[in-house]
């Protein structure tokens, strides 16, 4: 896992044709506000995140976040023991995230 923070992952997904973001927090908060193109896989409903996780492509390259970069880590962390290796963490999460997003 490595981390990154708005800048440095703002230049990735610009260069990175395998970007996958993931947002790792729940229903309600997704629909309140996410970065665009952003895929909602909710860490606090564990059989589904790893339901999600096993039918992930491993080939891609995945950029984490949550709140503030609590949830994203684990998520990282739980990711790459399914051998999933290319994760990429938000440092500070969407409260630090002063790019686009997507309100509901």
């Amino acid at each position: 896992m490595i981390d990154l923070g708005q800048e440095e992952l703002l230049k990735k997904l610009d260069d990175d044709d395998k970007a996958f973001i993931v947002d790792v927090r729940t229903k309600e908060e997704y629909e309140e506000s996410h970065i665009p193109n952003s895929t909602l896989m909710d860490i606090r409903d564990p059989k589904s995140f790893i339901e999600e996780i096993e039918n992930l492509d491993k080939d891609l390259n995945y950029y984490v976040y949550c709140h503030s970069g609590v949830r994203s880590v684990q998520a990282c962390q739980i990711m790459k023991t399914f051998g999933i290796n290319n994760v990429y963490n938000l440092l500070g999460g969407i409260s630090e995230w002063g790019g686009e997003l997507v309100k509901d």
